[in-house]
C-alpha cells in the first residue's frame, strides 16, 4: 500500500508555505520602518489557506506564448491599516509588527512540530511497532 504524502500531512505543508511567506512580508516591514512612504503589508492567513485548501485549482497555459502561471500558494500581501500614520507617510508601527512577527514564528514552529510529529507516527507504523 502507497503512502500519500497530501492526505498524510493534511494542511500542514501549505500552512507551512503560507506561514514562510508571511514571516518574509512582516520582517520586510520591519526593515523599512523608517523608508519614508513605505505601506505596510501584510497577508490574511485564513482566507488564503482556507481558499487553497478549498479548491487545488491548476493553471495551464493554453498557448505557448502565455506567461507561465506560477505555481504555489495564491495571495496578495495586503495594506495595513495603521493606528497612526507618520509624518513622512510611513505606515509600519514597530511595536505591532514585532508582536505579529513574533506570533508568526511561534506558529511557523507549531506547523514544523505538526509535520514532524506526522513523520514520527508514519515511521512507527512503517516499522511496525
Amino acid at each position: 500500500m502507497a503512502i500519500n504524502f497530501d492526505t498524510a500531512l493534511g494542511i500542514h505543508p501549505k500552512a507551512l508555505a503560507l506561514r514562510e511567506q508571511r514571516n518574509e512580508i512582516l520582517a520586510a516591514n520591519l526593515a523599512n520602518a523608517d523608508t519614508p512612504n513605505f505601506k505596510s503589508r501584510d497577508l490574511d492567513f485564513k482566507s488564503i489557506l482556507k481558499q487553497s485548501t478549498a479548491s487545488d485549482v491548476r493553471m495551464q497555459r493554453t498557448q505557448q506564448g502565455h506567461i507561465a502561471p506560477q505555481q504555489g500558494l495564491f495571495g496578495n500581501p495586503m495594506y495595513r491599516n495603521p493606528s497612526q500614520v507618520s509624518l513622512d507617510g510611513n505606515t509600519v508601527e514597530p511595536n505591532v509588527e514585532q508582536a505579529k512577527f513574533a506570533e508568526n514564528a511561534l506558529q511557523y514552529q507549531a506547523s514544523l512540530q505538526f509535520i514532524n510529529n506526522k513523520f514520527s507516527g508514519l515511521m512507527t507504523a512503517l516499522k511496525g511497532q
